[in-house]
């Protein structure tokens, strides 16, 4: 029996690896959220401006950002090739979108819009201090002869699996800091030679993620002009992430989508520490209130946010806890402890959290490719089964009960957001297509 104070029969489930759906007891109204939380929509507004102005600088870097004007963005495309398949060409009630930031530009993940912001707000801090930039200037100093001399300076460094160190990495070697990456063992090598590539020095690490971010601190601790971008903790990743939510709102109107008591919106987002579907889901939550509901999707072998949300509040706990080796070939998911700070934020926001084994990942991959001609990473098809679970689980119609929604299922709007992929090598994919296949 472990020490965590689990409910038994979800311990149950998640020590035998079981695909399961918790339902989050603590979810709260977001009125009641709204008077305790020490951040708000606003501050998610402040980030999307910021990242606006820094759309010049990011085109002169990177010209394939130049057809969106310097936005990393992603679309919002109908699935219902997809969803016909997923569900055995019945077909279901609603509709199905995916979210596609497997494909965002520059680090081809989630994680591109909250760890380019984090760097590139480092940078402004610097400069501003330094003298070579304003409160009021053009943005564009930032990528000067003079700046990339300062920067060159200093370090930045993060603590990764493999995507938010593509897009820390990235951007800061770009800027022309010494850029550092902290890999954990189960970083895929191809992400590792990319980062090279980009002049991004990797230190590989033998422990889990934890271990690698926990090294990152420790040696950054040591470096006066090194800067960690710190996943577990960073409010600049979070509401970067969190702009996201933003854009799809006006998304959403493009397509003529209602978001309301009657026409509720499905969100299900893979989770890994927490980080990048926690700001989402805190932004979407602040944006449509109770009318949004956000499920997060976690491998069998390392469910960390299902298990600190579901322990209550006795602090944090390990997937090793209850005996869980943390081992899965959704390496950005392979995450032994979740964010203590992002799960307190989150805790009255997320409806609940699903586990996923990886062979439904390799077969959802596969589908994905088959029906919508979308290549992603084993991780990013972590939430397909979401709409699955709420429609045919006993847990996901008690959910659509105690949120009076059982008949509205007909208006509801799903979404299935993807995290990472635009960059897997052809024959790593293929690899993964033909597992799914079998």
């Amino acid at each position: 029996m472990s020490s965590v104070c689990l409910p038994p029969a979800v311990e149950r489930s998640l020590t035998r690896k079981e695909p399961s759906l918790w339902l989050n007891p603590a979810w709260r109204s977001i009125e009641a959220v709204q008077s305790t939380s020490s951040l708000s929509l606003e501050d998610v507004r402040g980030a999307k401006r910021r990242l606006e102005l820094f759309a010049g600088p990011l085109m002169r870097l990177f010209p394939e950002l130049i057809p969106s004007k310097g936005i990393i963005e992603s679309d919002l495309r109908p699935a219902k090739a997809l969803q016909e398949a997923l569900m055995g060409g019945a077909g279901s009630p609603g509709r199905w979108f995916i979210k596609g930031d497997h494909a965002l530009p520059v680090a081809g993940s989630i994680k591109a819009r909250g760890g380019i912001y984090e760097v590139l707000v480092h940078a402004e801090t610097l400069a501003l201090r330094s003298g070579l930039l304003t409160a009021q200037g053009d943005r564009h100093a930032l990528v000067s002869p003079e700046a990339r001399a300062l920067f060159a300076r200093h370090q930045v460094a993060v603590g990764s699996t493999g995507n938010l160190g593509l897009s820390i990495g990235i951007m800061a070697a770009a800027l022309g800091f010494e850029a550092v990456v902290h890999m954990s063992a189960d970083a895929k090598p191809w992400k590792k030679t990319r980062l090279r590539s980009r002049g991004v020095k990797v230190i590989e690490h033998e422990g889990d993620y934890g271990s690698a971010v926990s090294a990152g601190r420790d040696l950054a601790r040591r470096g006066s002009n090194t800067y960690f971008v710190d996943d577990e903790n960073s409010k600049h990743l979070f509401l970067g992430y969190g702009v996201a939510a933003l854009r799809l709102c006006r998304q959403l109107e493009e397509e003529g989508i209602e978001v309301d008591a009657r026409h509720p919106l499905f969100v299900y987002l893979p989770c890994g520490v927490g980080g990048a579907p926690g700001g989402i889901a805190f932004a979407l939550r602040h944006l449509l209130g109770d009318d949004v509901h956000c499920f997060f999707a976690q491998p069998v072998a390392s469910p960390c946010m299902l298990i600190r949300l579901a322990s209550g509040d006795g602090g944090p706990v390990s997937v090793k806890d209850i005996g869980l080796d943390g081992r899965t070939e959704a390496d950005g998911l392979a995450v032994g402890q979740a964010s203590e700070w992002v799960a307190q934020t989150v805790r009255p926001l997320v409806s609940g959290v699903f586990t996923v084994a990886d062979e439904e990942l390799f077969r959802n991959l596969y589908l994905l490719h088959e029906t919508e001609s979308l290549r992603v990473e084993p991780s990013a098809a972590a939430g397909f089964r979401g709409p699955r679970w709420i429609l045919e689980s006993e847990q996901g119609r008690r959910y659509l009960a105690d949120h009076a929604l059982v008949d509205g299922m007909d208006a509801a709007t799903h979404i299935l957001w993807t995290t990472g992929g635009a960059f897997v090598p052809d024959e790593e994919y293929q690899r993964f297509r033909e597992r799914g296949r079998q």
